[in-house]
């Protein structure tokens, strides 16, 4: 299992409902129904994926979280996962709003584009970097609103969003986001996991 889903493993407490958008192939939502028995749907747009979910005995819907978020019912999940998908999104704003309206918390990751190799990629190199977490070419990217931790910790404080736990993976460590360390993180962070409300 991928270092993230640990941390996002850890944020949430056994027996509780929880919703993961873009759930993938169900990993996380399998690991979490496993072994804390929390009780997990999936909403996610691929339908291969969903297909490898089901064979999972996971219980996925198959959906475009822009579209059909809206229908699910307010505070209806103890949490809504986002895991490295908000910068897919045509209008990620109104995504953060309806996962904030449906989960009592929300958790959500992102690729910090922030990150030096990104950074130094760009710089030298003159071309937009391909990495682990950024692993497509410009032309054939889903990432169309590229941010970093900064950029996400900002937008939070401009919409009122409070951040309960602000956390990132640098190589593979995951440690705590402060005011004091904002600056280090953002730079020598590969991802930033954020726990909203």
């Amino acid at each position: 299992m991928k270092k993230e889903f640990e941390v996002i493993s850890q944020i949430i407490q056994n027996n509780k409902k929880v919703l993961d958008v873009g759930c993938g192939d169900g990993t996380l939502m399998q690991f979490l129904k496993l072994n804390q028995q929390n009780n997990v749907r999936g909403l996610e747009p691929q339908k291969k994926l969903v297909q490898k979910c089901i064979s999972k005995g996971l219980s996925v819907i198959e959906g475009d979280a822009e579209k059909e978020l809206i229908q699910f019912p307010e505070k209806s999940f103890d949490y809504v996962v986002l895991s490295q998908t908000l910068q897919a999104f045509i209008a990620p704003e109104e995504v953060l709003k309806q996962l904030l309206r449906v989960g009592k918390q929300t958790i959500v990751s992102i690729p910090n584009f922030g990150y030096w190799k990104v950074r130094l990629h760009l710089l030298f190199k003159g071309t937009m970097p391909v990495t682990n977490n950024l692993p497509n070419q410009w032309y054939d990217t889903p990432n169309l609103h590229m941010c970093t931790i900064q950029d996400f910790v900002n937008f939070c404080k401009e919409k009122n969003i409070k951040i309960d736990r602000s956390l990132c993976l640098t190589n593979e460590k995951i440690s705590e986001i402060t005011n004091k360390n904002m600056f280090y993180k953002n730079i020598f962070s590969h991802l930033g996991i954020f726990l909203i409300q």
